[in-house]
């Protein structure tokens, strides 16, 4: 992927939980988790935890730091003047790409949660892309799935795929609801980045989005950079 330009017809999302840029190490370093994502040469990248909890949940990333991302832009699902996202999930965006359409939404369950998706005019054509975070119970995920997936028929019909960390250990059980809808893909482990043990992180993909190759990113600072390593998936329409 050395061509910096959008490949007509195929698009690189990533998912990167990158806990509010607080490294492996103890150290928060912003600079670095842009390091991870410029590697990846993505064309979208949703974001879990990319705002600090506290006050008006400022960015993890600042926005000096964003800038070195050449040729990506923030959506705007801030959830306040400092944010970058909304209950931490964020979501940025090659050049080209439109965005038509922000929704956002809370979250049932035992935690505060929220999810994102944004409507997107890209060079494939015509798509809609999620954010998730979900719960830490299999209880809230269940609710939280239902919700989303309520919300999500209540939209306009367009080719979807979600994405993010979805706390589910289980490569069995757990996703029933969003299985029914949506192919689940688990690229790889990715938590813990140190030494990886669950698929934490997966993409789910909708009718007429195909997946033509995914993987978890390994590379260094990856490693360092959060407790999670980032995943991808090249996508094309059907």
């Amino acid at each position: 992927m050395s061509d910096p330009h959008l490949r007509p017809g195929r698009l690189r999302l990533v998912s990167y939980n990158i806990r509010k840029a607080l490294g492996t190490d103890r150290r928060r370093n912003p600079a670095r988790v842009c390091n991870v994502i410029a590697a990846l040469e993505p064309d979208i990248v949703v974001l879990q935890e990319a705002d600090l909890r506290l006050g008006a949940r400022p960015t993890a990333i600042p926005l000096t730091e964003l800038s070195q991302l050449s040729g990506l832009r923030a959506v705007d699902f801030g959830q306040s003047a400092k944010s970058l996202g909304w209950h931490g999930n964020a979501m940025l965006v090659r050049e080209g790409i439109e965005v038509s359409g922000l929704h956002r939404m809370v979250l049932p369950g035992f935690e505060p949660r929220g999810a994102i998706a944004a409507d997107l005019e890209t060079p494939a054509g015509p798509l809609r892309v999620g954010g998730l975070h979900l719960g830490l119970l299999r209880g809230s995920r269940r609710l939280q799935l239902t919700h989303i997936l309520d919300e999500l028929d209540r939209m306009p019909q367009r080719p979807t795929v979600l994405a993010g960390d979805l706390n589910e250990w289980s490569e069995r059980v757990g996703l029933g609801r969003l299985a029914k809808r949506f192919e689940i893909h688990a690229p790889g482990r990715s938590y813990h980045s140190r030494r990886p043990v669950a698929a934490l992180d997966r993409i789910a993909t909708g009718a007429g989005v195909v997946v033509e190759g995914s993987g978890v990113w390994h590379e260094q600072p990856a490693p360092a950079a959060s407790d999670h390593l980032p995943i991808w998936a090249d996508l094309r329409h059907a």
